[in-house]
């Protein structure tokens, strides 16, 4: 259960339930009007009140935004150990592996996933990633322990209050070493998975830098201003240097890499309901440092 608090100042004294909700809290109408028929979903000084009712200061105005109870057919529990680099009550922020996906595949059952196994952690029905990376990505992701927070970081999401950086390494030197990529990306006819660029594609926009050269490999840090399926992979490959291993949008070759070359490096995000400002990192994973030795 998630019980969110609030001490009524002086300055809003009579102020009614609902604007400190929504003024505190940021209470959707859709949540509002659930929580308010919930027993004890919305409470002043631990006893039921109407969203009318009037606040006093110092009255300890609390609202239930917990998960209402349900089933989730598509999502399977599964005991598989998570990389935690962060948590709290509200928040898990993990370090994935490469391998795995997040949700299970189209028309495919797989054995571990990371929505099954975070289900597991947290004994719920439900998974609210906040970010979601391929199979073969690696490094931070970010997950709501409740649809509330979710879609509170959501609404953060691409601002100067969360976004995420990103480690990876292409073939050859970019030239400039530092530019913006802003080319539009819509899905590849006839394919499930593969996306391409198009002019009447979704807009989007990828900052990126050469850290550093060698064996005519580079490596980049890439920002995504948007958050498209594949974007950083597609992006490269459009500009003429595709990710190592990229087998969708390069060349694959496992003798180099057994996967796309990127890694999920860090997150930056004020937390959205204590205002922390938490900046989250993953370090490089082994078979990425061995291709820039």
């Amino acid at each position: 259960m998630r019980i969110l608090t609030h001490t009524v100042t002086e300055q809003e004294d009579g102020m009614p339930v609902k604007k400190l909700l929504r003024q505190h809290f940021g209470l959707s109408s859709s949540l509002l009007k659930a929580i308010k028929w919930r027993p004890d979903g919305i409470t002043l000084n631990g006893m039921a009140v109407t969203v009318a009712a009037p606040c006093r200061t110092g009255d300890i105005l609390a609202a239930d935004v917990s998960d209402p109870p349900s089933h989730n057919p598509h999502l399977h529990p599964v005991d598989f150990p998570l990389s935690i680099l962060w948590e709290d009550e509200d928040l898990l922020i993990l370090n994935k592996p490469a391998g795995i996906t997040v949700h299970c595949a189209a028309l495919t059952q797989e054995p571990v996933t990371v929505a099954g196994a975070v289900a597991h952690y947290l004994h719920s029905d439900q998974y609210h990633g906040v970010n979601r990376l391929d199979r073969g990505t690696t490094g931070v992701m970010v997950v709501a322990k409740t649809g509330y927070i979710h879609a509170r970081c959501m609404a953060l999401l691409h601002s100067g209050d969360f976004y995420r950086e990103y480690r990876g390494i292409c073939l050859g030197t970019p030239e400039p070493p530092v530019g913006r990529i802003d080319l539009p990306i819509d899905r590849e006819n006839a394919s499930l998975l593969k996306r391409r660029i198009d002019p009447n594609g979704a807009p989007a926009h990828t900052e990126y830098e050469v850290l550093a050269s060698k064996n005519q490999l580079s490596l980049l840090r890439l920002i995504p201003q948007t958050g498209r399926t594949h974007q950083l992979r597609l992006h490269m490959a459009a500009i003429g240097y595709p990710l190592a291993g990229d087998w969708l949008y390069g060349t694959e070759d496992k003798s180099l890499i057994a996967r796309p070359a990127l890694h999920s490096y860090a997150v930056h995000l004020r937390h959205p309901v204590t205002g922390e400002v938490l900046d989250v990192a993953a370090p490089m994973p082994e078979d990425m440092l061995r291709l820039l030795e």
